[in-house]
């Protein structure tokens, strides 16, 4: 006797569970391609550029002739004016204190802060570097507290020595 495999239950179902997880599958590939972000456009992918323009040339500065035998030219000192062997004050650092540098110029490695009002001897001085005119200080009761300081920053006070 010959049994129809066709109409055999077994088979049947075997071909329903294959039927089925053929729809499972392509419907999870259509999920997950539906879920994935948008590819962005590579258009889209380019970087904002600015152009800044290139600086202009420096002019030349021209060159004065002056007369090599001329005698140099003497500094007229003002009273009340800083120069070398006054003494100076700290003024409008609004309580930051005044950062006193081993070099004169703002690249100069920090001593100390010298506070609004204290005094201090001119000893050497005036340099210029970077804007700034550039006394060095040395205090009168330590030694230790020495060094260069912006000249914005000082004001001349008489000589506390009686």
């Amino acid at each position: 006797m010959k049994t129809d495999l066709r109409s055999s239950p077994m088979l049947r179902a075997l071909g329903g569970a294959v039927l089925l997880a053929a729809i499972l599958f392509v419907g999870a590939w259509a999920w997950a391609a539906a879920s994935q972000p948008p590819r962005p456009d590579p258009a889209g992918l380019m970087a904002e550029m600015t152009v800044f323009p290139a600086p202009s040339g420096t002019p030349r500065a021209e060159v004065v002739p002056t007369d090599p035998y001329a005698p140099p030219p003497t500094q007229t000192v003002i009273p009340g004016q800083l120069e070398i062997g006054v003494y100076a004050k700290i003024i409008g650092t609004d309580g930051q204190g005044l950062r006193i540098r081993s070099t004169p110029g703002l690249n100069g490695e920090q001593q100390f802060l010298g506070f609004d009002a204290e005094v201090f001897r001119i000893q050497d001085g005036p340099t210029e570097v970077d804007g700034y005119t550039w006394w060095y200080l040395v205090s009168n009761y330590d030694d230790g507290r020495a060094g260069w300081a912006a000249s914005n920053f000082l004001e001349f006070v008489p000589s506390p020595n009686p």
